[in-house]
């Protein structure tokens, strides 16, 4: 029913169970879906991936769930990874319209009803991710809890930059150069024009040259900055998320303590809104929250899995 996709073994740190297929939205975009299924599986939990993320980079965090008997499952958005991309250059990060995600999600969901992928199904979402995620929630009912790590409820800027971004970029995405890099933005992936000191991403040395290590080895999983129409975007819906109310999900959400790409402060108004919702700081913790040393990350990922499952257990 599904195409074999390219599936990165190699990339995974352990005797990897994961493969791929190629899924097609209803608006015709290519998008690629990974699979980790677990033994005696007691659920599926859906990674939804940040910007520029692609698939294997949660091999480990899949490795972790299928340790505590849930399958994983994770996916390329369009524009991003092996999925169709649409920018002025293969290396621009743009969307059309923050919606087409939606789109994006729907497909997912139907590859899952035809793979009778094992229920209950649990959201665990990162940084753009969490826009995407909490957007789904809102209008669909499939998931039994939620995750969240650095949600994208709102975009950090400086506040020199915050009055006049929305502005601009609004103006930009009506003209040709809508998908174009958006200034000041990066046209390189983030491991190669940052060095590991006082990088936004982790505190692991490890994990900083692993991501590293992918991109050098598979160079058509990279992605730069954000295009001008990506950017408007983005800033539009994490507005108009903000002026809802909670979904009535059980929703614990991971936010590093020196956290400084996503608006920390639209982190805290949501979750202290949220009836059935916890905050975790991550301390010390950066972006990346499931992306630390090992015993950072297992004991995370522990906490995950017992916040899904206790939100069937008392059901």
């Amino acid at each position: 029913m599904f195409e074999t996709a390219p599936y990165f073994s190699d990339l995974a740190t352990w005797s990897d169970n994961g493969s791929a297929v190629w899924i097609k939205t209803p608006d015709g975009i290519r998008l690629r879906m990974s699979h980790w299924p677990a033994a005696a599986s007691k659920g599926t939990v859906f990674i939804l991936p940040g910007r520029t993320e692609y698939c294997e980079k949660y091999a480990n965090v899949a490795r972790l769930l299928n340790d505590h008997s849930l399958s994983t499952v994770a996916i390329d958005w369009r524009g991003q990874g092996l999925a169709d991309r649409f920018g002025r250059t293969h290396m621009v990060g743009h969307v059309e319209k923050f919606a087409d995600y939606q789109t994006d999600i729907d497909a997912i969901i139907n590859y899952a009803v035809a793979a009778e992928l094992p229920k209950p199904w649990f959201m665990l979402a990162h940084s753009m991710g969490g826009a995407i995620g909490l957007r789904t929630l809102l209008r669909r009912s499939e998931f039994a809890a939620a995750a969240f790590s650095g949600p994208m409820w709102g975009i950090h800027l400086a506040p020199h930059l915050r009055a006049i971004t929305k502005p601009l970029s609004s103006l930009l995405s009506l003209t040709p150069l809508k998908d174009n890099f958006a200034a000041s933005t990066q046209h390189g992936p983030i491991v190669f024009e940052n060095a590991f000191d006082d990088n936004k991403l982790t505190r692991s040395e490890t994990e900083w040259d692993v991501m590293k290590t992918h991109l050098e080895r598979y160079p058509s999983l990279q992605l730069g900055g954000p295009s001008y129409q990506w950017l408007y975007e983005s800033l539009s819906e994490c507005d108009a998320l903000a002026k809802l109310a909670a979904p009535n999900v059980p929703c614990l959400c991971l936010l590093g303590d020196n956290e400084r790409i996503v608006d920390t402060k639209r982190i805290h108004d949501r979750m202290t809104s949220w009836p059935n919702g916890t905050l975790r700081m991550v301390r010390p913790g950066e972006h990346e929250t499931l992306m630390e040393d090992p015993e950072v990350t297992d004991a995370l990922v522990a906490e995950l899995v017992t916040h899904f499952l206790s939100s069937t257990d008392s059901k």
